[in-house]
């Protein structure tokens, strides 16, 4: 059986997620792009979506890039669409071992992929997605997601 299989295989319990910054950015800012079905995805808990504190610490620095053009009221308002909807886990001081990869921002999604025993960490762009196979968890896009999910 494949990572994550279970979860959805004959609608089994919920699947626990991960969702990296780029998949939740785009689910809150672009409310008509191709993500915003993710939002329902989360909000009827239709998986166990977790966060650390450094994962929502990724978040916000994201959401004020100034391409956004987002008031710190504008960014408190995108976050309590997501977080409250969201298991937070804490992250032991103890390096926790992860693969090896390019992008030192994805650091806190491998590390709650690990420590949650979480079923599928979502990828919205390809740079955790060569690490797949070093990790019991799957790594997937959105739209296979959403998919697998259906």
């Amino acid at each position: 059986m494949a990572p994550g299989e279970a979860c959805w295989a004959q609608g089994a319990a919920r699947p626990g997620v991960v969702f990296d910054t780029s998949v939740v950015l785009s689910a809150l800012v672009f409310r008509q792009g191709r993500l915003a079905a993710m939002r329902e995805v989360w909000q009827r808990e239709r998986c166990r979506a977790l966060v650390s504190r450094h994962a929502v610490a990724e978040l916000m620095r994201a959401l004020a890039y100034p391409k956004f053009d987002s008031s710190l009221d504008d960014r408190r308002e995108l976050l309590a669409d997501h977080l409250p909807h969201c298991l937070v886990v804490p992250i032991p001081a103890k390096p926790v071992r992860i693969p090896r990869f390019r992008d030192l921002f994805d650091v806190p999604f491998l590390e709650l992929a690990v420590i949650g025993h979480l079923d599928f960490l979502l990828a919205g762009d390809h740079d955790l997605l060569p690490v797949s196979g070093e990790l019991a968890c799957a790594i997937v896009t959105p739209s296979a997601f959403l998919e697998a999910i259906a």
